[in-house]
């Protein structure tokens, strides 16, 4: 389904009346969740998990519909339309939410977090509870956190072990200031692209690299496509199941709450995948013929990213990404 056949039926998904033996019986509430990933991804997953207990616990007033694999839009386009209340739902990655809250992208940056373990602590904290609330100005009511993962560098070419290797390398990365700031302070050729587009982009050359998640990597299949896998960690990048305010009101109280709980076990379901996916995702990337590159001078990136650390500070304030850094010390 292309993003506006999703568009132009999108008034006829709000509600859907049920029958039984040709009598109505249940008028249930249509949530449209849509995300960039295909079904058999972290998103996916958290994704159907969270639909199968929103039906369960709601008894079959609230239903959802699963737009996988970009067809109800890119992630920047899923965001404007859920505010714009077009788009019900979606389980989108914090690479753009600085278009929500500019104060949001503060995770996007790199080598903020410890490991995986600091980051889930710092969101499930009142760190992570105080960064959904602030979706609420723009009618988005975030849910929950979920996970995309730790984002690695793939390359076409040659292997990346230290920010010299991408001097002048033209690398996507998602609709992200801090993240495109980031690379440019590594040396690269940092530009945008919606990740719908980034396969034939990477398939074309128009681009020599990317950074994403082993397991989106893996279920996207850019080993067809990039040649190395290089183990940067870089950013852990989060999740969020995001509800527009307008769906969300359409809601009873109860069924509110279900849909909460619902979205907390659905976030927990794509943090597993991405666990799974990194312990056995590396091996089926080098079974498809990548070439893994482990030993990455990590400290030499933190060092490039003095350039730009003080434009971090200012955008953010050195308390607040102290806080995150500190957090669990």
């Amino acid at each position: 389904m292309r993003r506006r056949d999703f568009l132009a039926g999108s008034g006829a998904a709000a509600a859907l009346l049920t029958t039984r033996n040709g009598h109505a019986t249940v008028r249930s509430q249509v949530l449209r969740l849509g995300f960039v990933y295909t079904r058999n991804s972290q998103m996916g997953t958290g994704a159907a998990e969270f639909g199968r207990l929103v039906e369960q616990n709601c008894g079959g007033r609230v239903r959802v519909e699963l737009y996988p694999s970009g067809s109800a839009g890119g992630e920047l386009e899923m965001v404007q339309d859920i505010s714009a209340g077009t788009l019900d739902m979606s389980f989108t990655s914090s690479a753009v939410f600085s278009t929500i809250s500019p104060d949001l992208s503060i995770f996007d940056i790199p080598f903020l977090f410890r490991d995986v373990a600091h980051a889930r602590a710092v969101l499930d904290s009142d760190i992570g509870k105080t960064a959904l609330a602030k979706m609420a100005p723009k009618g988005i009511v975030g849910l929950a956190w979920g996970e995309n993962g730790l984002r690695h560098i793939t390359t076409a070419s040659k292997p990346v072990r230290t920010p010299a290797d991408l001097k002048g390398m033209k690398i996507r990365v998602p609709q992200s200031e801090v993240m495109v700031a980031g690379f440019k302070a590594f040396g690269a050729d940092a530009q945008s692209l919606g990740f719908p587009d980034l396969y034939p982009a990477l398939a074309s050359g128009t681009f020599q690299a990317q950074e994403n998640p082993v397991a989106v990597i893996a279920s996207a299949n850019f080993d067809k496509v990039q040649r190395y896998l290089c183990l940067t960690g870089h950013v852990y990048s989060p999740a969020a199941l995001l509800i527009s305010k307008r769906a969300f009101d359409r809601l009873t109280p109860e069924d509110q709450q279900a849909v909460r709980a619902a979205a907390i076990v659905g976030g927990n379901a794509s943090r597993d995948f991405a666990d799974r996916s990194d312990k056995s995702g590396i091996d089926e990337l080098r079974r498809r013929g990548m070439t893994i590159i482990e030993d990455v001078d990590r400290p030499a990136f933190v060092a490039a990213l003095s350039g730009v650390e003080g434009d971090f500070e200012k955008k953010f304030g050195k308390e607040n990404i102290d806080a995150i850094r500190a957090f669990g010390k």
